[in-house]
């Protein structure tokens, strides 16, 4: 599943990365963005860029292609 895919106060666990996007990958894993890692999907703009989320202790923001590379599972609550 993508972030795309997900709603505004949707709990996700980080399970892993696209293939072909190595690019974007070090630089989400530099911010903290590592397998497992657990999110809050805190706001979307209404045509879906950027997506902002909260992660542990800050929020980050991501533009449509970085949060396109990132594959999530929704954790239920």
């Amino acid at each position: 599943m993508k972030i795309k895919d997900l709603e505004v106060g949707d709990r996700c666990r980080l399970t892993g990365y696209d293939k072909g996007v190595g690019e974007y990958r070090q630089k989400l894993l530099a911010m903290g963005l590592i397998r497992g890692a657990e999110f809050v999907i805190t706001r979307k703009a209404p045509l879906g860029d950027p997506i902002e989320i909260k992660l542990s202790s800050f929020s980050l923001t991501l533009r449509k292609n970085e949060a396109d590379a990132v594959e999530v599972e929704i954790i239920q609550a």
